[in-house]
């Protein structure tokens, strides 16, 4: 499949999700035979990410396309890609690129950008006519953006959808109903059901007003409804069936990335996952501690932010994200959520704490059964990089302390809570799944986290280049036995029961610069510049400033410039996901929710694959 060149948007802000399209024609043909649409796709406060689409509803190919529209004061495009953007006070232009400027009849081509400030396009035009195909309409405003739509009553061929209304200063006239960004009703109240559905599939729903004057406004913000049935294993109400589908949240992507739990609702995440891992809680002096109190409980939410719509208050005794876990809970009851603790940079804790591990797990029970937050967890996750081996740092332990300390939590929290722990997949012979006994500690747990990615990356700075997530060998690999194949079949052979292992998803790349060859196994001369640090980056960047070019080992690369990229795609995934099933694997798990896209892509190719 071929993928066209996009540049990365730049921001080390995380970007948030919605969509949308308007009108727009081409000098040869008239305005009613093309529209454009705009969707803010992201929104993180301060600033946004937009994006347009350009729609032939014509019967003639159209050759270019150009659209305008007016921000307010205070609201400007920073970057964009897939379009030449420039502007002149407040009134902005976007130009087709050269490889995208033809559209045959039906055809739809998006454009997107970030932007900075809060406020709407206004005045659109296409090609020197109306966005919406009809006329404008001097000294007559368009309409303002209806609330985003609620579902209710889903079926598996319908959901009722409900918004609140527009503004007007001539009045609304009636509302667009969009599914997946293209029109299916006009309706002139508040509500819609959309019947004729299929089963067991994801829709995103938004909505647009149009006035007296046949004027359209921005669209709405986009709800996400996945149908009930489908034979996909669903309960009936549409939650996840028996195959975990675990993905970790990080208590630090509040701040830079500015990703809260309130995204996973937006995107439609929740309602496709089984499980969260928390991370992290830190290990300190021999205890389970507190990794941000800003963050885990203290960080005040306001009603836009936060999963209910519930502003918090100065003097509430919870707040921050265990709070915010606690109300998506309650939205979701099928979610679990588990307390991670360790993690590379807290790794150093564990030699000493288990020294003691009926101590150490005393402590855990103790903080992540704390009377304030009991309720937000439903068990305890231990990340150590890694026992008798060289990770963060070098334990020698011996084969037993992890063993012993599974046992140990185990007998702390008893048999209703889950007990997990995140584990190498490092199956070289002496390798550092050899160092430990993962074998004897399995009866204690529920299931492990087998952390397949990182196998390879630019911390070898000149390459040979490999994907960092490969699930099988092949020819050419730099290293045998660093493969999710590999791993997996390794823990099978110690003892571990398939259903107990989890196959384990990066929703990154990494990759090197200074490469000349596409294929893998090229030369490097570092790592690629990436948004948090050198030779990483979030797919939700990737598959638009470096997109894939190639396949290996059941995982994607991208050869782009100078740069080499490996990552997974919602292809690679679905693949993965097919393959654990045929192991008879327990699940899959991700790390981490930040880095997927606004939509939740990779989420609902992980649940799609594991159904």
């Amino acid at each position: 499949m071929r993928f066209r060149h996009r540049a990365a948007a730049g921001f080390a802000t995380l970007l948030l999700p919605l969509a949308g399209l308007v009108g727009l024609a081409s000098p040869a043909q008239a305005a009613t035979s093309a529209t454009a649409t705009y969707a803010k796709t992201q929104d993180w406060g301060s600033g946004f990410e937009g994006k347009w689409t350009v729609t032939n509803s014509g019967t003639t190919t159209i050759s270019s396309w150009t659209i305008e529209w007016d921000f307010p004061s205070g609201t400007s495009v920073t970057s964009a890609w897939d379009a030449d953007v420039t502007s002149s006070g407040t009134h902005w232009t976007a130009r087709n690129k050269s490889y995208n400027g033809t559209l045959a009849p039906g055809a739809s081509v998006s454009f997107g950008f970030n932007g900075a400030g809060s406020g709407s396009p206004s005045n659109c035009k296409l090609n020197g006519g109306s966005c919406d195909g009809g006329g404008t309409v001097p000294g007559d405003n368009p309409p303002s953006a209806p609330g985003t739509p609620t579902a209710s009553n889903i079926t598996d061929t319908s959901v009722r959808l409900s918004w609140s209304a527009a503004t007007d200063d001539k009045g609304v006239k009636n509302y667009d109903v969009l599914r997946d960004g293209r029109t299916v009703a006009t309706v002139t109240t508040t509500s819609y059901t959309d019947s004729g559905l299929t089963a067991g599939t994801d829709y995103s729903y938004s909505v647009q007003a149009r006035d007296t004057a046949d004027q359209t406004g921005p669209v709405s913000r986009s709800v996400a409804v996945r149908t009930t049935g489908g034979g996909g294993g669903d309960d009936g109400g549409g939650t996840p069936g028996s195959k975990i589908n675990l993905g970790y949240f990080t208590n630090w992507g509040v701040y830079g990335r500015n990703y809260h739990v309130k995204n996973l609702v937006t995107s439609g995440s929740a309602q496709k996952i089984t499980h969260i891992n928390y991370a992290f809680g830190n290990v300190q002096g021999g205890k389970c501690t507190i990794g941000d109190s800003y963050a885990d409980y203290d960080k005040a939410y306001t009603a836009d932010q936060s999963v209910d719509g519930v502003a918090d208050t100065w003097d509430q005794p919870l707040r921050g994200n265990f709070n915010q876990l606690r109300k998506l809970k309650a939205k979701y009851p099928h979610i679990k959520v588990l307390w991670s603790f360790g993690g590379w940079t807290w790794s150093g804790g564990f030699p000493d704490a288990v020294k003691n591990p009926t101590a150490f797990a005393k402590s855990c029970h103790d903080l992540v059964e704390d009377p304030r937050w009991a309720d937000v967890f439903d068990g305890i996750d231990l990340d150590w990089e890694y026992p008798n081996a060289c990770g963060l740092t070098c334990d020698t332990g011996g084969p037993a302390a992890f063993k012993n300390m599974m046992q140990a939590m185990r007998a702390q929290f008893g048999s209703k809570a889950l007990v997990t722990a995140a584990v190498t997949a490092d199956a070289t012979s002496g390798g550092k799944i050899d160092a430990a006994d993962y074998g004897g500690a399995a009866q204690y747990l529920d299931w492990y986290n087998v952390m397949t990615y990182d196998f390879f990356g630019a911390w070898d700075a000149k390459g040979p280049t490999a994907p960092h997530s490969p699930l099988t060998s092949y020819a050419g690999i730099p290293r045998q036995g660093f493969t999710s194949a590999d791993a997996i079949a390794k823990f099978r052979s110690k003892g571990v029961p398939a259903s107990k292992l989890l196959l384990g998803i990066g929703f990154y790349g990494r990759g090197w610069t200074g490469v000349t060859q596409s294929a893998p196994g090229g030369t490097a001369t570092g790592a690629a510049a990436g948004t948090y640090e050198a030779g990483i980056e979030d797919y939700k960047v990737l598959k638009n400033s470096c997109p894939a070019t190639g396949t290996v080992a059941g995982t994607a690369y991208a050869h782009c410039g100078s740069n080499w990229w490996s990552y997974d795609t919602p292809a690679t995934i679905k693949s993965k996901m097919a393959w654990a099933n045929s192991q008879g694997l327990g699940g899959a798990f991700f790390w981490e929710f930040s880095g997927d896209t606004a939509g939740g892509e990779l989420v609902s190719a992980m649940r799609s694959g594991l159904s």
